[in-house]
């Protein structure tokens, strides 16, 4: 019998193997891809957001990444476990395939897998660098620390 962490580490081993994702993933998982609900991000990264569809969310999550992006990098830097929860912590560089920009961000899971399945996954990212490999145009202008001026980013 696998551990959860094992299980996570064969699932991150496979995240572009539909057949694995399905033998991984629970009927009922929650995926979190990057928040729990940003119409506006969603836009940009169709997949994000809470989704309650087992491992269909998480096979269109991979293949949406992959579609969007060239991975040049996937780097898993630590990896625990206690009970039925695995944290993951590490770092990736994409490229964007419509504009070539690249990004390189952090990346952080909470996982949680019972009897061999992985019921629950929480992907974030920084999700202001990722999108921003598809910006045409500035971001727009910001002000937020209450003593200073705003800015165009």
């Amino acid at each position: 019998m696998k551990t959860p962490k094992e299980i996570i580490e064969l699932f991150l081993a496979n995240t572009t193997n539909p057949d694995v994702i399905s033998s991984l993933v629970d009927s009922n998982a929650t995926y979190i891809s990057l928040n729990f609900d940003n119409p506006e991000l969603q836009k940009i990264l169709p997949w994000t957001g809470t989704h309650h569809e087992g491992a269909k969310a998480f096979i269109d999550t991979f293949s949406g990444v992959n579609e969007f992006w060239t991975i040049q990098a996937f780097e898993v830097q630590d990896i625990f476990s206690e009970d039925e929860k695995v944290a993951v912590f590490g770092s990736f560089t994409y490229t964007s395939r419509t504009l070539n920009k690249q990004v390189t961000s952090p990346f952080s899971i909470l996982a949680k897998v019972k009897d061999e399945k992985i019921y629950h996954f929480m992907f974030m990212e920084d999700t202001l660098a990722t999108a921003g490999s598809f910006r045409i145009t500035p971001a727009g202008k910001f002000h937020s620390d209450p003593k200073g001026k705003e800015f165009n980013l």
